[in-house]
């Protein structure tokens, strides 16, 4: 969770503690304006206990100073609103106005104008009150009185106000505030100043006289105005302008990429960094496609240096392959930032900018062995990019630096073998080399706590100063001709805790300037004190005293600060000029501005564009060219409008035209576009036929009407104004021929009674356009070809002419003719009948394809299992199409060898209908066109993948009646459509190549075999494939081979079953696989040598042992069984056990041992001792434990590891 303070809260919690009662601004009306009531929108701030009207009595009165006289001005701000030791005061005022009549004043008021630090001030007073009949209110008020204050004006204002007795100075009511007094905020103070009740008592708190009395009263007004250094003291930050007032913006939060802005804005001020960036090439495309970080990044760079409002890294985050999750994730800075420098190091080779990121950032440090008592070092010298320093235990960062290079001394039974030497006592320890120029410090804030047993943040104390000298950590060798005298320039602040938090930083933006604010979107200016002292962390300390603050992200209230340093960048003083070089120095690349200014100018297009869209609409124009494109039902995919061309060929174009534009401007337009002659081209208006078609209806003819008269009157709801743009052949004269625009005659229908003919009989003689589809089954592709006129009194057999010069073939090629009435439904013609008999009609659609013989059919089906045979058959795949992804599973792998791997990877149509082993041989013809070797159908095995992590699901078992469907959709929704499981992905599969068949393999079971070695600490897991009538006899055999174990040991290993992390049970080799439970974890060893001697008579026992942490429930690691010697002392026990594990030296001093009753998870340890006997402490069932922590742990829920595309 992100959180930004508006305010300095420390200040404005101390000066809340000095005492104030209700605050909010007066109702804001200019002055000399008529009365008007307030709402009722107050801020409620407790007096505090030392108000003279809210003093408590539980205390020694002796011990407490007497409250002063109210005409005792300096007493009265001393010790009610003394100076803040934070804030330098400008200057400082005390007025006083003698209220008369109080109870004949208007409603509202003001006392007399004074002056405090050049500016004009005065008492604003509602004697009955403002918006609170029962009390009356006063305010401090800017006192222009004639003219309102300049736009720009502000004055930060401490003010106390103070009711008093006239006649009794020790009579009074104060209250005290603060506030930032502006041209439009100019005025504040308290509504419910005091009770009119109280003040018009005839005894007054105790006294013997009201406060206002004989209706007079006297108003002091304390004013003291502070410097204001940022520009942002106790600002509301409305309508607050970034760029205007620093010159600077920030960057927009995402959701959670607060600490990727802080980042951001660190890399993009250090002035190095930056131009290193612009140096990558970007220019080109290519360029581009290669360094999509690396762009992104000179693009957020250039758009800070030139946008004047804040800046999103939406872009940026996109070019890392960065989705949602990681956007809402916090993630680690320090991991982050060198991820980010990896990838950009790489881009930056065979640049000019090569090399630039190491000489900034990477510095030497050597880790060295060195004996105490003979001549003898071992060393290794390795770069860091940045260091890890320790908080806790560290008081400062010279602390944490003589941390890091702390020696420590190897002696006793940790001595240093040293080659040629033995074992020798040894000095351990890391010193540094050389310091980078830029030094970039991770302070260690998270930290794991063993007795949480959780991360927790550390909130202590830890200081850093403005400038640090490195040279006492550097070796004695090191040179030091050049100082490693550095200067702070970034201090990167984490507010909250582990789990609730928001990153800012305070930033140096120039070699020698004063540091500023980057929060988020907001850029201020800081002090040096802001910039470090409040982040040293600790106790909250406000004028020397201990406070309790809230940590506003849990609601905790805690004397820890939670808002603390975790990162530092100082940079180095002698290379200040070079890091830190002027803005003139660092220009972007030359393509970058005119880029960008093309792409503001685009935006500014689309915004004209949509406040201009009620002047357009949107045409989507077909042609015959995107027909013959196009391989599927219908017309043209009229959905994929304004796809790639490349992409989607059949695609209609959609045009953005004039509700105005004309039918005859349109027709010139498209002519134009298409490159044809004019008069050529005739739009016909696309309808929606009830069966779910769209089909040509008629030619739109009338020149002088608008595409929105048109759209009105012929065009359907739903589907917008779609238009199919046919092109007209020529006669022997070189003009258009438009069939369907006259009758043709038919000597089969002669007129009725010499009279012209009727309509209908005009319909049936006009010409039908008809469209074309060839159906090639050994290609199994729809093609359109084109349009043809018949006479709707054609026989359907007068089509195969007009097909066979289409296509070129010799006449007594045997045909067969479908209708396609919709996508489902596709009906065979009879030859015989007529057109208009049939029902065809203009727009209607005839597939056709050469007629098959038995042994053709065969044929194919020899070559393509899965083909179809007829129209109808391919129709119906097209209903039931799906395109679907196959990845390998492994790769790279022994049975598949293609050229690359993007050839493993591939998309083929399937029908949802196919069963296993269609889908089976369709990929098998893939592959087997890429590969180098034929794929056999009978090898192939698919695994399910999640939707959400892309990893594998589940494997697809080949059953009778599967379908592409079940395997595909079947068992992601449970009962009511509701999901039990992770969603798995509907168009994706990973795919194997098998060493043997999948029917082989079915007889088989995968045994996983966790192999022990050097003692328990080495684990090898074998996966063996396994007969499922074998025992484990066969299952040792396959690990000798899979482990390459020799054959002198094989009649030493041993197989144990485990569950959770305890040991289950032996298994012999009579044991049958098929009876192993899939839940149990199987482990194989070598006996150990010393069971050979196992004596049961002497009470010696196989013992099964076990880890935990803390707790027995808390098991980890490996299981193993152990000989417990009758008689035999725990301390000789333990040596065995040292050797039986792994474990030694200083880290079985870690261990602690117990014998835990029956081995259950909630049996209470019994601890053992040196001096115990081991098997008198044992009986049967129990087990003993090892408890230490667990080395491997994992939390629940375990991200991702960040990565940067």
């Amino acid at each position: 969770m992100d959180v930004s303070d508006n305010k300095p809260t420390a200040v404005a919690n101390a000066l809340r503690s000095l005492g104030s009662d209700v605050l909010m601004q007066s109702d804001g009306l200019d002055n000399g304006s008529d009365f008007n009531e307030k709402d009722d929108q107050v801020a409620i701030i407790t007096p505090d206990t030392n108000d003279a009207d809210s003093m408590v009595e539980d205390t020694d009165p002796a011990a407490e100073p007497a409250p002063p006289l109210a005409t005792d001005h300096e007493e009265m701000k001393n010790r009610f609103m003394p100076a803040h030791p934070d804030f330098e005061t400008e200057a400082e005022a005390v007025f006083s106005w003698d209220i008369t009549n109080w109870r004949s004043l208007p409603k509202r008021t003001h006392g007399p104008v004074f002056h405090c630090a050049g500016h004009p001030w005065r008492v604003l007073f509602f004697p009955a009150g403002n918006s609170a009949s029962e009390s009356v209110s006063f305010y401090l008020e800017q006192g222009f009185e004639n003219e309102k204050p300049p736009e720009d004006w502000y004055a930060c204002a401490q003010f106390m106000l103070v009711l008093h007795n006239p006649n009794d100075p020790s009579m009074y009511i104060q209250h005290v505030a603060q506030h930032r007094f502006t041209a439009d905020e100019g005025d504040w103070g308290f509504t419910r100043f005091a009770d009119k009740n109280r003040i018009f008592a005839q005894k007054f708190d105790g006294f013997d006289r009201p406060l206002v009395e004989g209706d007079c009263a006297r108003m002091t007004a304390y004013v003291r105005v502070l410097k204001d250094p940022t520009g942002v003291l106790w600002h509301n930050f409305i309508n607050y302008d970034s760029k205007k007032e620093t010159g600077m913006v920030g960057l927009r939060n995402q959701g959670a990429t607060c600490y990727l802005n802080s980042l951001l804005q660190s890399l993009f001020l250090t002035g190095a960094f930056r131009k290193a960036v612009y140096q990558i090439p970007t220019a080109t495309e290519k360029d581009r496609e290669v360094s999509q970080s690396a762009y992104a990044l000179q693009r957020l760079f250039y758009r800070l240096q030139t946008d004047q409002t804040a800046v999103s890294t939406q872009e940026l985050t996109h070019s890392f392959g960065w989705e949602s999750r990681q956007i809402f994730e916090q993630q680690d800075v320090q991991e982050l930032s060198r991820i980010l420098m990896d990838k950009l190091e790489a881009r930056m080779r065979g640049t000019e900018a090569e090399d630039a990121l190491p000489k900034m950032f990477v510095g030497k440090m050597k880790t060295y062995l060195r004996c105490i008592n003979v001549d003898y070092e071992s060393s290794r010298t390795e770069d860091f990019w940045d260091l890890q320093l320790n908080v806790s235990g560290c008081k400062s960062l010279h602390d944490s630096f003589k941390n890091y290079i702390e020696v420590e001394t190897l002696e006793g039974d940790n001595k240093y073998a040293a080659e040629g030497y033995g074992l020798q006592d040894a000095k351990k320890g890391v010193i540094f080399e050389s310091f980078p120029s830029i030094l970039h410090l991770q302070l260690k804030r998270f930290e794991y706590d063993f007795q949480r047993d959780a991360m927790m943040k550390v909130n202590d104390r830890y200081e850093f100063p403005e400038v640090f000298d490195a040279s006492p950590y550097l070796d004695d060798d090191a040179d030091k001709s050049e100082p490693y005298i550095y200067h702070l320039h970034g201090v990167l602040v984490h507010s909250g805790d582990l789990n609730a938090g928001h990153y800012y930083a305070f930033l140096k933006p120039e070699k020698n300037g004063q540091f500023y604010r980057f929060d988020d979107d907001r850029v201020t200016r800081a002090t040096s004190r802001e910039a470090t002292e409040e982040n040293f962390g600790g106790d909250y300390q406000i004028n020397g005293q201990l406070q309790k603050g809230q940590n506003p992200y849990t609601r905790q209230w805690s004397t820890k600060r939670s808002n603390n340093a975790y990162m530092l960048v100082y940079i180095r003083e002698s290379r200040l000029d070079q890091i830190m070089p002027e803005e003139s120095k660092i220009p972007p690349p030359e393509h970058l501005p005119a880029r960008i200014a093309e792409e503001k100018a685009l935006a500014e297009r689309k915004r004209k564009e949509r406040e201009e869209a009620h002047l357009y609409m949107q045409v989507l124009v077909a042609t015959e060219k995107h027909f013959k494109a196009y391989q599927g039902a219908d017309l043209i995919p009229w959905a994929e409008f304004g796809a790639d061309e490349e992409e989607e060929p059949a695609a209609p174009k959609a045009h953005r035209l004039l509700r105005s534009m004309t039918v005859s401007d349109f027709t010139k337009m498209m002519t134009k576009e298409y490159g044809a002659e004019e008069g050529t081209l005739r739009p016909w208006i696309m309808v929606n036929r009830q069966n779910g078609t769209v089909r040509p209806d008629h030619p739109l003819t009338w020149p002088d009407m608008t595409l929105e008269e048109a759209a009105n009157k012929f065009s359907t709801r739903t589907g917008g104004f779609r238009v199919f743009l046919e092109a007209a052949e020529k006669d022997a004269n070189g003009k258009p021929i438009w069939p369907s625009e006259e009758p043709v005659s038919a000597p089969s229908s002669p007129m009725t009674n010499g009279n012209a003919m009727t309509m209908q009989q005009q319909q049936q003689q006009r010409p039908i356009m008809i469209f074309l589809k060839y159906f090639d089954v050994d290609k199994q592709q729809l093609n359109g070809l084109g349009h043809i006129y018949m006479s709707p009194l054609d026989k359907a057999e007068k089509i195969a002419p007009h097909i066979l010069r289409i296509m070129g073939w010799e006449e007594g090629v045997s045909l067969e003719l479908y209708e396609e009435i919709k996508q489902t439904y596709i009906e065979r013609m009879k030859p015989k009948n007529t057109l208009i008999a049939s029902e065809i009609q203009d727009g209607d659609i005839i597939v056709f394809q050469r007629h098959l013989s038995e042994d053709e059919q065969v044929s194919i089906r020899q070559i393509q299992p899965t083909a179809s045979l007829t129209a109808v058959e391919y129709y119906d795949f097209l209903v039931n199409r799906l395109f679907v992804h196959f990845t390998p599973k492994v790769w790279p792998t022994q049975t598949l060898q293609v050229q690359n791997e993007e050839q493993a990877v591939f998309k083929i149509a399937l029908s949802r209908k196919d069963g296993y082993d269609a889908l089976a041989h369709k990929v098998a013809e893939h592959l087997s066109s890429v590969a180098t070797k034929p794929v056999e159908p009978s090898h192939l095995r698919f695994t399910t993948v999640n939707n959400q992590s892309g990893k594998p699901r589940t494997v697809v078992k080949r059953l009778q009646g599967s379908t592409m469907a079940s395997i595909l959709l079947g068992g992601s929704a449970g009962y009511g459509g509701y999901s039990y499981s992770q969603p798995q992905a509907p168009d994706h599969l990973y795919y194997e190549v098998l060493e043997m068949s999948l029917t082989d393999l079915e007889q088989r079971k995968n045994v996983r075999v966790v192999l022990l070695s050097e003692g328990i600490t080495k684990e090898d897991p074998c996966d063996l494939l396994i007969h499922k009538q074998a025992t484990f006899k066969e299952v040792l055999a396959a690990l000798q081979k899979r482990a390459s174990l020799p054959d002198e040991i094989m009649d030493q290993i041993r197989f144990y079953e485990s569950h959770q992390n305890k040991v289950y049970k032996i298994l012999p080799l009579n044991q049958s696989v098929l009876a192993l439970n899939e839940f149990m974890t199987l482990y194989a060893e070598r006996i150990p040598e010393d069971e050979a001697n196992l004596n049961e008579e002497n009470g010696d026992r196989l013992t099964p042992c076990f880890h935990f942490e803390k707790e027995p429930s808390k098991s980890h690691g490996a299981p193993f069984l152990f000989m417990v010697k009758g008689g035999e002392l725990f301390k000789d026990a333990k040596e065995r056990l040292s050797k039986r594990t792994g474990i030694k030296g200083k880290n079985l001093e870690k261990v602690r041992f117990a014998v835990v009753k029956g081995g259950q998870n909630y049996s209470r340890p019994v601890w053992i001792e040196d001096e115990d006997v081991l098997s008198d402490k044992l009986q049967d069932g129990d087990h003993l434990g090892l408890e230490h922590a667990n080395r491997n742990r994992s939390n629940w829920i375990k991200y991702e590891s960040l990565n940067i595309r």
